[in-house]
């Protein structure tokens, strides 16, 4: 039995390395649920993914959106041309087998947005470093995948998301609680990421810090930690304090909610690691943010995300303005 609902795959490649890869998986995908990838390449390569991708799964041309963000463009793209109302966003290095495929979507019964678990397989040093982060994140509340179930509906009806913020999942999840959905981290499911090449990944760190914009509490937090570890170069023991409280996190983050079938039982060893990167790069993030905003593409992103509060008066005036007119 095929799943009810519409699987929309963002795509945006300079590159076409990955791309029998990817194909291979949209082949096995198509036979479980209705798939739409929505396509920003060039037109070179828009051409060749036409001829590659398998017969039944939809190949769409990005449709214009407001903003810089291309991966919003196409999302929006995605969910106004869904055939369904439950609709599973995925970047391109996501894969879904089909435990988790039905999990998430069934989730959708109670729910309007749900954000699994994202592990990365297989897991070279840098895709380990990285989980780090996802540990720390699920010690501390709940981690951000590079994908999302939700009610295509509860979108819409808000008239789509910001396309001029960088932290483009966190905007769409905050869009959704504005208009009033119930959001649920399904922490439990576990879904594979393929980790990005070593050159990537480096690109990708300052970028990364420039998400905690999105979060002032974190953010000042990560500010914090190079002082402290400045200051406690001369106290070792201090500072060997402070790993092993890191590390002791990294570690509640991996057990709770059966973390430990998705992690390695050495996971939580490389969270001091991470927590060094983002201590450095999180000032480059604020150096990048004096100068504007961080790099995209081919011009600066200056907002991470929407402040939940600010959607949520944008919709109430909306609203109001909508209500006085009839």
């Amino acid at each position: 039995m095929t799943v009810d609902a519409e699987y929309v795959l963002p795509l945006r490649w300079t590159d076409d390395a990955g791309l029998d890869e990817l194909v291979a998986y949209l082949t096995d995908l198509r036979d479980l649920i209705d798939v739409t990838v929505v396509d920003g390449s060039s037109p070179e390569r828009f051409a060749a993914h036409a001829r590659a991708i398998p017969a039944g799964v939809r190949h769409l041309p990005v449709d214009p959106w407001p903003g810089h963000n291309g991966k919003v463009a196409g999302v929006m793209t995605g969910l106004r041309g869904a055939r369904h109302d439950r609709v599973v966003i995925a970047d391109d290095d996501v894969r879904y087998d089909e435990g988790a495929l039905r999990a998430v979507v069934g989730m959708l019964d109670t729910a309007d947005l749900v954000r699994p678990q994202n592990v990365f397989v297989p897991a070279p040093w840098h895709a380990r470093w990285d989980t780090g982060r996802t540990l720390l994140n699920r010690a501390l509340g709940h981690d951000y995948p590079g994908t999302l179930a939700l009610r295509r509906r509860i979108v819409i009806d808000a008239g789509g998301y910001d396309g001029d913020v960088l932290f483009e999942n966190l905007e769409l999840i905050r869009t959704v609680r504005a208009a009033g959905g119930r959001v649920v981290a399904a922490d439990r499911i576990g879904v594979v990421r393929r980790p990005p090449e070593v050159r990537h990944f480096l690109r990708q760190r300052v970028r990364q810090a420039y998400d905690d914009f999105a979060q002032p509490a974190r953010l000042l937090t990560e500010l914090a930690v190079l002082p402290l570890v400045l200051l406690s170069v001369r106290r070792p023991r201090r500072l060997l304090a402070g790993i092993a409280v890191v590390v002791a996190l990294a570690e509640f983050g991996r057990r709770r909610a059966g973390g430990r079938r998705l992690f390695a039982a050495t996971a939580a060893l490389w969270a001091p690691l991470w927590l060094a990167e983002r201590a450095v790069c999180v000032w480059l993030a604020l150096a990048s943010r004096l100068r504007g905003g961080v790099r995209y593409s081919d011009g600066r992103l200056r907002r991470a995300a929407t402040p939940l509060r600010e959607l949520r008066r944008r919709r109430a005036e909306h609203a109001s303005r909508a209500g006085a007119t009839t």
